[in-house]
């Protein structure tokens, strides 16, 4: 399996002949990514929620590769009334979970607001998602609360992609402690240095988590890849 970081909240997690990519924001609206919609060809998209910085290229990229979309009921709704009745699109609420032929993916919750660029409003969510034998939580956009913890009460942890810019979400010292509530071996941060309110120093966040907990910290450049 492979993690390639693609900048703010987009990732593309790669199994098998699977390519899931999550909340695509990229090139040329994301300034620090270093692919854009037509450089991604997913087998599925999952997206945590409506804002722009999390769903630019949703439309574009599914409809060029024929991805399924999957979101909270709301935000899918609008994501099918763009792509049409025959476009795979699934639409779970809060603790619902999609079952794929590479694995599943369950929507958590996270502590954000969201409405999209149409004016939808929707409930921003995190998720977890099992896929080439590891369990990752994308937390999404979120503060710190203290449910963070239950998502690995079910199913352990192995890896949680956590938001450390703060501004819009958590900061880093915030996600210091929201690592220890997720439990996970490893850590990989994002949502941050994107644009100037979200500039954050991964290195002192890395130092920090692995001065408190057990977990590693893997930071990753826009482009880079991960393979556990």
């Amino acid at each position: 399996m492979d993690i390639r970081f693609l900048g703010q909240s987009a990732f593309e997690i790669s199994a098998g002949d699977a390519r899931v990519l999550t909340d695509p924001f990229l090139a040329p609206y994301n300034p620090v990514a270093t692919v854009g919609a037509d450089d991604v060809n997913p087998t599925d998209i999952l997206v945590t929620h409506g804002h722009q910085d999390h769903t630019a290229h949703v439309i574009p990229i599914a409809q060029r590769t024929g991805a399924s979309v999957a979101a909270l009921v709301e935000l899918a709704g609008e994501f099918s009334d763009d792509l049409g009745d025959d476009h795979p699109v699934f639409d779970p609420n809060l603790g619902g979970t999609i079952e794929y032929r590479w694995g599943w993916a369950r929507w958590v919750p996270a502590w954000h607001t969201s409405t999209t660029p149409k004016g939808t409003v929707n409930t921003p969510a995190g998720i977890v998602i099992n896929i080439g034998g590891q369990t990752i939580y994308h937390l999404g956009d979120t503060a710190l609360f203290s449910d963070l913890a239950l998502p690995g009460k079910r199913t352990p942890i192995d890896i949680a992609l956590v938001c450390i810019g703060g501004h819009y979400t958590m900061d880093r010292h915030d996600a210091v402690e929201a690592v220890k509530l997720i439990g996970a071996k490893t850590i990989i941060p994002c949502h941050y240095n994107t644009f100037p309110p979200i500039k954050a120093d991964a290195q002192a966040f890395k130092a920090d988590v692995e001065r408190e907990t057990d977990a590693t910290v893997v930071v990753l450049e826009p482009g880079e890849t991960y393979t556990p």
